[in-house]
């Protein structure tokens, strides 16, 4: 089981060192991540919604020590949005959070968050798009809803994400489908104790189809993070019997990680959105891509060992 271990690499500097120096990081990295800066991904989500897809977008790093860098994330963001103004695509390009580099873990933290948040939230509106709250760690996920909540009663389009290991989440996700959240299901990417998250894949696979028949059949909007064919299959038949049509749900895929199928699931109809990631603070973001998936570490280990 490397997953684990992979994720626990996650919180290493000593390991952040090693991968950063490693010769095959930058090769591997710009498999997943856009760009390091708003000037190179913007031609990529051009190319993006070109293809009759849409994005949502995340400025990379998790790790703010400080309310100064909580104040940076917040203006790479609104950054993020003045370029996203000029390119006029609605809602075809949203952008994604993590409360966590708003400031939420240092004192004070929730009310920074949502301050730092709602300013990006409201410049979104402006410009006819939306922002997701990604979920984080177990212990931040109060927080976060709260903060949804909050966000909601003057930005009800405002979305949120789902961790299908984590025993809370069919009770988060009554209660989201209730209120008629946009709600991102993903089955989960952080090392969770088992007192609060199935650590068995074929557990965690079904409770993904438990909580997605719930969020097809309430109000809101379920948003399908998952690369699976499997799940990809189950969804079409659950808002099939749902009675749900093309546009009521959509279909949300990482940037680098089967675009074939994100063209053709497009092409079917279906609202397709890729996950687009950039900045210079990758770290995190990129060793969960590799706990996620064997073939991920397979193909970062060859290009290490591969002389440039």
């Amino acid at each position: 089981m490397l997953g684990p271990v992979i994720l626990a690499a996650s919180r290493s500097d000593k390991m952040r060192r090693f991968v950063s120096a490693a010769p095959g990081t930058k090769q591997v990295v710009g498999r997943f991540i856009a760009g390091e800066t708003v000037e190179q991904v913007v031609p990529i989500v051009r190319e993006t919604v070109g293809k009759g897809l849409e994005v949502t977008l995340d400025v990379v790093g998790e790790d703010i020590t400080t309310r100064e860098q909580a104040f940076a994330a917040r203006d790479a963001y609104l950054e993020l949005i003045e370029h996203l103004k000029e390119l006029d695509l609605g809602a075809r390009a949203e952008m994604s959070v993590k409360l966590s580099m708003f400031g939420q873990a240092l004192e004070g933290g929730h009310e920074l968050a949502l301050a730092n948040v709602r300013p990006v939230v409201e410049a979104a509106a402006a410009i006819g798009t939306t922002v997701t709250l990604d979920a984080e760690d177990h212990t931040t996920l109060d927080s976060m809803f709260a903060i949804h909540e909050e966000l909601r009663k003057d930005f009800p389009q405002t979305g949120c994400v789902i961790q299908a290991y984590l025993f809370r989440t069919e009770e988060d996700a009554r209660r989201l489908a209730a209120n008629g959240s946009r709600v991102r299901i993903v089955k989960g990417a952080y090392k969770e104790p088992a007192s609060v998250a199935y650590q068995d894949k074929a557990e965690i696979d079904k409770a993904y189809v438990r909580i997605l028949r719930i969020l097809m059949e309430g109000d809101g909007y379920p948003m399908i993070g998952s690369h699976d064919p499997r799940l990809i299959a189950v969804t079409q038949e659950l808002a099939r019997r749902a009675g749900r049509k093309l546009d009521e749900y959509e279909f949300q895929m990482l940037y680098g990680i089967r675009s074939d199928e994100h063209v053709r699931l497009a092409a079917e109809g279906h609202r397709m959105r890729v996950y687009t990631a950039y900045g210079t603070d990758w770290y995190g973001y990129f060793m969960r891509r590799l706990a996620e998936k064997p073939a991920n570490l397979l193909f970062f280990v060859r290009s290490m060992i591969t002389k440039n």
